[in-house]
């Protein structure tokens, strides 16, 4: 339980740092954030994933500046989601399917709820920094994730799923 709680940890240090890294967009929540959870989720399962992916988007919302009300409990919400289908695709062997789901989520359905407060410009607007995003976070994931789940194994740290 202890190297568990170290990884998850570690994972979410990294988020953190990984909110600080920021797309040069016009909505500041928009960060390197996600890799992380996407590691944790694959590493240490589906409850990992989404408390990583949960916290540093409230950290990334935050370092960008926006005030933590209702609209960034649900955008953590879709993060903590879309981080645990992707742990759940992932643990099943579907490690492409995972992150083309978590990729098309997160910038084609996460913003979806924006439209009641934002409006369908906003959404639209969102949508090339997201894709953006999203691919780095994808990306710096699937190529790092082999190498940390290798040694998440010889340290004795596996998802439940694995």
């Amino acid at each position: 339980m202890n190297r568990r709680f170290a990884w998850l940890a570690v994972c979410l240090a990294l988020s953190i740092i990984g909110s600080f890294i920021k797309l040069p967009t016009f909505v500041g929540s928009i960060a390197l954030d996600s890799a992380p959870a996407l590691v944790a989720a694959a590493v240490l399962g589906p409850r990992a994933g989404a408390t990583v992916a949960g916290l540093g988007h409230f950290i990334s919302a935050y370092v960008g500046g926006w005030p933590l009300g209702p609209f960034h409990w649900v955008v953590a919400c879709e993060m903590a989601g879309l981080s645990a289908l992707f742990a759940a695709m992932y643990g099943r062997g579907w490690r492409f399917g995972g992150a083309v789901a978590f990729f098309v989520g997160n910038v084609f359905l996460a913003p979806l709820p924006l439209v009641v407060s934002f409006g369908w410009p906003f959404v639209v607007a969102i949508i090339p920094p997201l894709s953006a995003a999203a691919a780095v976070n994808v990306l710096i994931a699937m190529t790092v994730m082999p190498s940390v789940v290798r040694l998440a194994t010889k340290a004795g740290v596996r998802a439940p799923h694995a």
